[in-house]
């Protein structure tokens, strides 16, 4: 699996666009399954799962990773051809589906970071030592909004990709005993409108 892919065609766009498809294709990024996998997680007929993963594998988003043989069926097992997808500058033409496929990716991931959330260890979200310093918290969480130029945004995108990086190669290359699972979910968006009001106590203004 690619960790990105390049999105070559209107018809790629459209697939994404589709809510449904999109979870499914989520779902796929998660871990390789089956259609009769995913009809029970989506609480849907085969039929109709395999018509979405075929739409899927013919605008090249999922391929088929294996297969096995039960109860002489042969299971084939689906994953996502990449981690994420970023569309050519060729479909630009086409900016209500470039943005919609995009929406729908993100709001899905939403709900799967919600999911990850409500399904966390009492031992995941207690914080024993009760500091302001957020380098001292067990979990990672917050909310910011400022003003940046889009190049500035580029640039720090970059670092904080270089990061992420940095991170995941440490048990790579010097794995312990001790090392814990962490999942990350970031989202950064350009907005009109600003979400938070900050204003100094009467006190600090005078």
């Amino acid at each position: 699996m690619k960790d990105i892919q390049l999105l070559t065609t209107h018809e790629q766009l459209k697939t994404l666009s589709d809510p449904f498809r999109s979870q499914v294709l989520l779902r796929l990024m998660e871990k390789p399954m089956t259609g009769q996998q995913l009809s029970e997680v989506f609480d849907l007929s085969r039929a109709r799962i395999h018509y979405h993963l075929k739409e899927l594998e013919k605008n090249n988003l999922v391929q088929i990773v294996k297969r096995e043989e039960k109860n002489g069926i042969i299971q084939k097992f689906y994953q996502s051809v990449a981690l994420g997808f970023v569309a050519d500058r060729d479909l630009l033409p086409h900016p209500e589906e470039m943005s919609e496929s995009v929406r729908q990716m993100m709001i899905n991931m939403l709900e799967r970071s919600q999911k990850r959330v409500l399904s966390a260890s009492e031992e995941a979200l207690h914080d024993e030592i009760g500091s302001q310093d957020p380098s001292e918290w067990k979990y990672l969480s917050g909310a910011f909004e400022f003003k940046a130029t889009e190049d500035d945004f580029k640039a720090w995108l970059k670092k904080y990709f270089a990061l992420m990086e940095e991170l995941s190669e440490i048990q790579k290359q010097n794995p312990t005993q001790d090392a814990k699972l962490y999942y990350f979910h970031s989202l950064g968006i350009q907005v009109d409108e600003p979400l938070f009001d900050r204003q100094k106590p009467e006190e600090e203004e005078s």
